[in-house]
């Protein structure tokens, strides 16, 4: 059987022309070599499988190459390589300094090349200090490392540094797609898209995944066949679920997600594909923006298709639900459950448009769209304070308590502004008017007031009422609102019930539950024409204002043996 060399090893790049997705380092080192320009001490740092050890040694055969000699020749004597990984002892680094010190027997200088620098020990990086920032005129340094943040300061500062980045997808698929037709293989673009994709920016990585798959599936390489090796979910598995969530298929979008599972496929695989699927779609949505797709001509294709059939708002709260499910991923104790609701909500998203306004409603305006009928707006009443020092609080017409009334006239509002809150003391006149405007703010109803009812109203009738609504109170268990209640008997004048305190701070705590009060009296006289009047009688509050003197006058009236204990002491009142 003939010996198989794998794809990595066999088409390593033999000159800088065939490092890929390098081009910026490649073109620096060229120019370096042509302009003699070369530093002694060079760090190649990047991620792996980028080509920083191909780069190296390259380079070391390079500087050797006087144009007389043959492409074959590899000037093996004059490139050491060193495993920092296993060789990271100060003896090591020792006997590389030993060894710097004797000029090469072939070409110009001598090249050594330690791989996995950061794995060297402090006390090998110090030993190797003096060496690397005054090498012997015939010696190169070249350090690679994926991990330069683990190299020690000063010996950064003693190199040259050179960043490789990661290999871009399209540069990826460019090359494997030269590999498969120097090996005789058809393939897909979307296959080779998924391989450069999984590689995840490392050349390396792409070439290992297409000679698995290759001996998988042969000389014909299907987008079918790579995503059941490699085990990944298809772009058409996203596809199909989208158009389940914009046709609101909350049934088929569990069943298929259920399937998904079965494949042994991960839920948080799964929602973050989502969505960077909803992401790929926003960003069709311009054709500015297309370029950042980073998908294969017939993908992108369906891409822009199915970003016609969504919305902005849609896919912007998309992805804000798919992300939240992925950050709570891994602390929740139900995953599944967690990924299935998501889809749930992702699929509700665009099932009523109105579900977010129905609380403002009594009756939802469907109703009336089903109906034909068009909403009439209507202004609602404005509240104006009186401007007196006796307070005047006009009660307004509760919703609530209008249904027993006979058949008043209904109409439908126009929806309200949020208005923003303004910060009012909670004791003040103030935030008694800004509560009331609120409240009528938040009335879905206006009511006909020229229906209302405007019986008579007796003062027998009136304090039957108020003595109900105050058992009420006591029996709610709101003992201090009965007992004001209970301070002074209502007094009727016409349409005003007067009530006369003590202090003013009873008269505040009245005027605060004042509208639940006057809309129970209002319904239980069937007169809405009825209003509260509170004032503070400041004779009253002196009649309780009582002296030390009156106080013992009292306590001696109730106990005589008082005088005896004053007098027998001789005490002071």
């Amino acid at each position: 059987m003939e010996h198989f060399v794998v794809s990595a090893r066999k088409y390593r790049p033999q000159t800088f022309k065939d490092v890929v997705g390098q081009q910026a380092i490649t073109n620096t080192l060229l120019n370096a070599i042509e302009n003699n320009h070369l530093a002694q001490a060079l760090l190649f740092t990047g991620p792996r499988g980028v080509g920083k050890t191909t780069c190296a040694r390259i380079l070391a055969k390079m500087i050797n190459s006087d144009g007389n000699t043959s492409e074959d020749e590899d000037f093996a004597f004059n490139i050491f390589e060193l495993d920092a990984a296993s060789n990271n002892s100060v003896d090591d680094i020792r006997s590389l300094t030993d060894q710097v010190r004797i000029p090469p027997q072939v070409g110009k200088y001598k090249v050594y090349i330690i791989d996995e620098v950061h794995m060297l020990s402090q006390a090998a990086f110090n030993a190797f200090l003096k060496t690397l920032e005054e090498p012997p005129k015939h010696c190169i340094f070249i350090l690679a490392t994926t991990e330069k943040h683990k190299i020690i300061p000063t010996i950064l500062s003693r190199c040259q540094i050179f960043d490789f980045k990661r290999i871009t997808v399209s540069d990826a698929k460019e090359y494997l797609k030269f590999i498969a037709k120097e090996q005789g293989i058809t393939a897909e673009d979307d296959a080779l898209h998924i391989i450069a994709q999984k590689a995840d920016g490392a050349m390396r990585d792409a070439l290992s995944i297409f000679d698995r798959v290759v001996s998988f599936s042969g000389k014909n390489l299907t987008r079918q066949a790579v995503t059941e090796n490699l085990n990944v979910l298809d772009y058409e598995t996203y596809f199909t679920g989208t158009d389940l969530i914009l046709e609101n298929k909350i049934p088929d979008l569990l069943i298929q997600f259920n399937s998904i599972l079965s494949k042994g496929f991960d839920g948080h695989h799964y929602i973050a594909g989502l969505a960077s699927h909803f992401r790929d779609l926003m960003v069709c949505k311009n054709p500015s923006t297309i370029p950042l797709l980073e998908v294969g001509e017939d993908t992108s294709l369906k891409y822009q298709e199915q970003s016609q059939k969504t919305s902005h708002s849609l896919l912007m709260e998309g992805i804000r639900l798919a992300n939240d499910c992925d950050l709570k991923y891994k602390t929740s104790k139900n995953q599944r459950l967690l990924v299935e609701l998501t889809l749930m909500q992702l699929a509700s998203i665009t099932f009523d448009g109105e579900k977010k306004n129905r609380k403002h409603f009594i009756i939802s305006p469907s109703y009336f769209k089903a109906k034909g009928i068009t909403p009439i707006p209507v202004t609602k009443p404005k509240v104006e304070a009186k401007a007196s020092e006796k307070t005047s609080i006009s009660q307004e017409k509760p919703k609530e308590t209008v249904t027993e009334v006979a058949e008043p006239v209904v109409k439908i509002p126009r929806i309200s502004i949020n208005q923003p809150k303004k910060s009012t003391s909670g004791l003040s006149l103030k935030s008694i008017r800004e509560k009331k405007r609120h409240q009528l703010r938040q009335m879905d109803v206006v009511i006909d007031e020229e229906n209302l009812p405007r019986e008579p109203v007796t003062q027998e009738a009136l304090d039957d009422a108020w003595k109900i609504y105050t058992d009420k109170m006591d029996k709610k268990g709101e003992k201090i609102m009965a007992s004001i209640l209970q301070m002074d008997q209502p007094k009727l004048k016409g349409t005003t019930i007067y009530l006369i305190y003590s202090n003013n701070t009873n008269k505040i705590e009245l005027e605060r539950a004042a509208f639940p009060l006057m809309a129970f009296i209002k319904k239980k006289l069937r007169n809405y024409d009825l209003e509260l009047d509170i004032t503070v009688n400041e004779e009253v509050a002196k009649k309780y204002a009582f002296t030390p003197q009156e106080k013992y006058e009292k306590l001696k009236e109730k106990n005589p043996n008082i005088e005896v204990l004053r007098q027998t002491f001789g005490l002071d009142i």
